[in-house]
C-alpha cells in the first residue's frame, strides 16, 4: 500500500480516527507522518523509561522525594542507578529495594514470590515442599487465633506430607 500523501513510498504508518461515530483510516510513509502534528509516534520511548515512571507511581513519596537514596550494601547500587538502568546490581538490591519494589512486583506480578512453573524431574519435591510451607504458614494463623483444632489437623497433616518427602529423597538419593 503506497503512502497516502505522497504516493511514492510505501505506507508503514496507519492511524484509525473514531471522532463523532466517524472513522477515519490514514495510511502514511514515514517521512509524510513526521511532518503532521496530530501524529506523535516518533518520540524515543525506552523499556527503562516504562519501568522508571512505574517505579515512581508505586512509591512517588518514598526514597527520592525525602531526598535520600537507598544503596545496596553488597554491590553499591542506588535506587535512582537502578531507575535509570532498569536493572538491579545482584541479589542483594531485591531486598535493599524492597520497600520501593514489592508494590510494583505485586501489582505487575500477583505477588513477589515465584510461583510459576516448575521443571518435571524436581516438580514432585517441589510442590510437596512448597504446599508443606503453605500450610505451616495455615498453622500459624491458627494458632494466632486460637483455633486449636484446627492447628492440630494442619499439624498432622505436615507430619504425613514430611514423611512423604523423607520417602521419596530416600528413593532418589
Amino acid at each position: 500500500m503506497l503512502c497516502q500523501q505522497c504516493n511514492k513510498r510505501s505506507a508503514t504508518v496507519h492511524l484509525t480516527k473514531y471522532i463523532n461515530g466517524q472513522k477515519t483510516e490514514v495510511h502514511l510513509c514515514q517521512e509524510c507522518a513526521r511532518q503532521r502534528s496530530d501524529i506523535n509516534i516518533f518520540a524515543p520511548f525506552t523499556i527503562n523509561d516504562l519501568l522508571s515512571g512505574l517505579l515512581d507511581m508505586a512509591a512517588p513519596s518514598t526514597v527520592i522525594g525525602k531526598g535520600k537514596d537507598i544503596k545496596c550494601s553488597t554491590c553499591g547500587m542506588t535506587y535512582s542507578q537502578f531507575k535509570k538502568v532498569g536493572r538491579v546490581g545482584c541479589e542483594d538490591c531485591y531486598k535493599s529495594f524492597s520497600r520501593e519494589l514489592d508494590p510494583i512486583l505485586k501489582r505487575i506480578q500477583g505477588g513477589t514470590h515465584h510461583t510459576g512453573k516448575v521443571p518435571s524431574r524436581m516438580g514432585f519435591n517441589y510442590r510437596l515442599r512448597r504446599n508443606i510451607d503453605q500450610l505451616k504458614r495455615e498453622l500459624n494463623k491458627a494458632v494466632e487465633t486460637e483455633a486449636f483444632e484446627e492447628a492440630a489437623r494442619l499439624r498432622d497433616e505436615i507430619r504425613e506430607l514430611e514423611k512423604e518427602l523423607k520417602k521419596a529423597n530416600e528413593k532418589g538419593a
